[in-house]
């Protein structure tokens, strides 16, 4: 079968022929239908993060699938049957530390397509307890995105902030993370929602998803259009996805009283504050965030069970699996300032 591998000592990528591989004892292997391209793995191939607890010579890409079930493994509940629609949780417990071992969240998740071959491919391997279950209605494109595409800012938003209704909340970086924040902002009611970006296509795009206000990073105004928009009080809550410098800097800035910055953008190397003494007086905070649980993945399929979400808009092109590094090169380049491309086995 073709499966996109990245080789972890000389970082070359390309799509090559490999086994199709044979579930284990509580595994299921799955058809994929769609998976999406994430900055992660732009970053994986790149060299900027680097693969952690992977001793293998080369890797299957991906964190973000959906496909059928195709064969079932031993040990597999008779719940879990063929032909059934599916995504696939970006990561799974280790089973072997002292907390999974008394079933609680897992010290040292392993994430897929980093610590185990992921899902650019035609068939992938899974655990039967990250299957989750996609109603019929749901197209396998917009679900495959749904595990860290969506999930993540899900939870950065819930989670770690715990955004409330009437909150006002600012969002700096309107890519593949940040378009599906000011969408799931809306949704509980933060108000105003203010997003910035210095393309005007992303801006036009913000607003589409629901963003009160959308502006451009470099424009002399923007501390007084973001005081005017709330009020004079400031943000409640600035969403870094970008993970850069000047942002951080820009949305400290933009915070009121208590204000938190959130930073989902991951970025290496160390975090300053120009002002520290002001961020201290006015009690800000720092809050760190990265992935999602289980638990967000599903209840985000539940809400577009319900059609409380529609992820159509987010689908900026489907690329042929055996095109894998031109999806790469797209994301890499922005061509099309895409929110989230998907390769098609």
């Amino acid at each position: 079968m073709p499966a996109a591998r990245l080789n972890l000592t000389t970082l070359e990528f390309a799509v090559e022929e490999v086994p199709i591989p044979e579930p284990g004892p509580d595994e299921v292997l799955v058809a994929v239908a769609a998976a999406g391209v994430c900055l992660s793995d732009l970053h994986l191939i790149d060299g900027t993060l680097r693969v952690w607890n992977n001793d293998q010579p080369k890797l299957t890409l991906g964190h973000e699938v959906a496909g059928t079930v195709a064969v079932l493994g031993s040990n597999v509940p008779p719940s879990v049957t063929v032909g059934r629609r599916v995504i696939l949780q970006a990561g799974q417990t280790c089973g072997r530390c002292e907390l999974c071992v008394r079933q609680r969240p897992c010290l040292t998740g392993l994430t897929r397509g980093v610590n185990y071959d992921g899902g650019w491919a035609k068939y992938a391997l899974a655990r039967h307890d990250t299957l989750v279950p996609i109603p019929d209605h749901l197209p396998f494109d917009e679900a495959a995105i749904i595990p860290d595409a969506v999930s993540t800012p899900y939870a950065a938003i819930n989670a770690t902030a715990g955004v409330r209704p009437a909150q006002s909340a600012g969002v700096w970086g309107i890519g593949g993370l940040g378009a599906h924040a000011v969408q799931l902002l809306r949704l509980i009611g933060a108000a105003p929602i203010i997003a910035v970006d210095p393309l005007p296509t992303a801006r036009d795009r913000a607003l589409a998803f629901g963003a009160d206000l959308a502006l451009d990073p470099a424009d002399p105004d923007f501390t007084s259009r973001v005081l005017t928009a709330t009020g004079g009080r400031g943000l409640d809550y600035a969403f870094d996805f970008a993970g850069v410098p000047a942002v951080r800097e820009q949305a400290v800035g933009s915070l009121g009283i208590a204000g938190a910055l959130v930073l989902v953008g991951l970025v290496g190397g160390p975090l300053t504050l120009a002002d520290g003494i002001g961020f201290s007086v006015r009690g800000q905070r720092l809050l760190g965030h990265y992935g999602s649980t289980p638990e967000d993945v599903e209840a985000l399929v539940g809400l577009t069970a319900y059609h409380r979400l529609d992820f159509a808009d987010s689908i900026s092109g489907h690329v042929p699996l055996t095109e894998a590094a031109d999806a790469v090169r797209m994301l890499a380049t922005r061509t099309g300032d895409p929110i989230r491309l998907v390769l098609i086995p």
